[in-house]
């Protein structure tokens, strides 16, 4: 079994190709700007444009499988129609597909036309048709997939970065986790699908000789999800199938129902997430005037450590309550996460209680989509209920400290976090070395803190540093313009995210 380095690439005729389609499918979207339709708008509707393609061309000799698609919504009832019959044609078929149970009815949940000029509609409609995309290779059409839904997250208008983690930090969280056949693998806010994909292609690449029942329980019996909005479910499921995970004609493996409000049916062996950054759920009410109003919704769950309506805090709890006595997860959270006090006080002490936090990883800013977003990354395995005190030492790796990157000029590379996965040792990582030493290394980034250290801090607070910023007393040495700029931009909304915690808790 061999696993996969920061260095390995796929070939380069594979890339390639690849690009040359998103290059294509893409060109054709900056027409359509013009017409006001978005790159999210734009990208629903190649989802549904491919599938149908796809599902035409699986109809077909030699597969003749049997989507589900009636015959006068196939694909040829597209390719046949112009102008306005076709536009008539394409919402009728659109409506009739909603209806359908499924995979099927999951990815035309909702659908409309928002190309309204039926010449475009037409010749993007030609263009899928000029590709046979069910003779492409599956990590050529996840490529694909994967490239137009990068080029959709940079559209900061649209809001559809909130979705996309980056690549390059993901890889790393599951080098590092090592998922393997025969595991359950989970994602209660699964977004376009990354991290579960990310997972796939870890198990595929580190063995090689998976054999037809691996690769069945691989495509049926991995991977599960949630995510509550239609349109990202619609996503994160194409992205899915293009990848060889589900079947056109099968069960959806994301769920649409909300993670947070029931606990889960089935334990699984790890969970890889990125939870919503937002801070509280809500729901809108009318009030005793008739007026309409937001209200803070508190998930009451009696398998719950805290009642509270911070949607990170209860993610994390949700992500415990997910778990088989042996499963692990690796989770994506702010940094209030770490330090604010009432029910993240309260999550924190049971986490290191009753799991083995063993490893955090403090992130840098400039790598989301989203502006002044400060986040880690806790790793931690559960254990038998019979065990107290499970956590001995939590492992923290300052990757924030010094560092800079932007999503344009500078991005974070799987290279730039290679350093921590060896600190982190995946083969076996009760055998660590800090790298940190106040006399002979005082700049190392990997360090150890003791459980009975960690309980003497206020609040239990995992908001831990130690390196000196070098921007504040290094000024022969100061980064770009551009790189402070975004530097004081990144640091000024992080601050204001973190005032907004403290007066919701005071609220509270």
């Amino acid at each position: 079994m061999t696993t996969q380095t920061a260095n390995d690439k796929k070939p380069t005729t594979q890339n390639n190709q690849s690009q040359a389609i998103v290059s294509k499918v893409w060109n054709f979207c900056h027409m359509l700007r013009d017409d006001g339709v978005s790159y999210g708008d734009y990208l629903e509707q190649i989802t549904y444009l491919i599938f149908l393609k796809m599902a035409f061309e699986y109809s077909q000799p030699p597969y003749k499988q049997d989507i589900g698609i009636p015959e006068e919504f196939n694909w040829e009832s597209l390719t046949t129609k112009t102008g306005g019959e076709l536009e008539a044609h394409y919402l009728t078929l659109l409506r009739n597909l909603s209806k359908k149970t499924g995979l099927l009815g999951q990815i035309f949940t909702k659908a409309q036309n928002k190309i309204q000029d039926p010449a475009k509609l037409s010749r993007l409609i030609d263009m899928i048709n000029e590709t046979k995309w069910s003779r492409l290779g599956v990590d050529v059409k996840g490529d694909i997939y994967e490239g137009i839904l990068e080029k959709n997250a940079e559209d900061t208008k649209s809001g559809a970065g909130q979705y996309f983690t980056p690549r390059a930090l993901i890889q790393a969280i599951v080098h590092c986790m090592q998922p393997k056949i025969g595991m359950t693998i989970a994602d209660p806010a699964c977004g376009t699908g990354g991290f579960l994909l990310s997972a796939y292609d870890y198990i595929t690449h580190s063995d090689k000789t998976l054999d037809t029942e691996a690769k069945q329980k691989l495509k049926h019996e991995t991977f599960s999800g949630n995510e509550i909005v239609a349109n990202t479910r619609r996503l994160c499921l194409m992205n899915l199938f293009l990848h060889g995970i589900g079947e056109m004609d099968g069960e959806s493996p994301i769920s649409s129902l909300d993670a947070l409000v029931s606990p889960p049916k089935q334990p699984v062996d790890m969970v890889l997430a990125n939870p919503p950054f937002g801070k509280k759920s809500s729901m809108t009410i009318t009030n005793e005037e008739g007026e309409l109003e937001k209200e803070d919704f508190v998930y009451n769950r009696q398998d719950f450590w805290a009642t509270t309506s911070n949607k990170q805090v209860n993610f994390l709890q949700h992500i415990y309550t997910m778990l088989k006595q042996t499963g692990k997860a690796g989770v994506v959270v702010p940094d209030n996460v770490l330090f604010e006090g009432g029910a993240g006080e309260t999550v924190r002490k049971n986490l290191l209680e009753k799991t083995d936090l063993h490893t955090i990883l403090r992130l840098p800013t400039g790598i989301f989509y989203a502006n002044g977003v400060k986040a880690n990354v806790l790793f931690f395995d559960n254990h038998t209920a019979q065990e107290q005190a499970v956590t001995k030492d939590v492992w923290i790796y300052d990757y924030r400290t010094n560092i800079h990157h932007t999503l344009k000029k500078k991005p974070m590379t799987l290279a730039d976090l290679q350093d921590f996965i060896d600190c982190y040792n995946p083969k076996n990582r009760h055998d660590r070395k800090e790298t940190y030493h106040a006399e002979t290394n005082p700049d190392g980034r990997w360090r150890k803190f003791s459980i009975d250290d960690i309980k003497k801090r206020d609040k239990t607070s995992l908001d831990i540093f130690w390196l000196k910023d070098n921007s504040l007393t290094d000024l022969d040495n100061l980064p770009e313009p551009e790189e402070l700029a975004n530097d004081i931009i990144e640091n000024i909304e992080a601050g204001l995210a973190s005032f907004r915690a403290v007066l919701s808790e005071l609220e509270n």
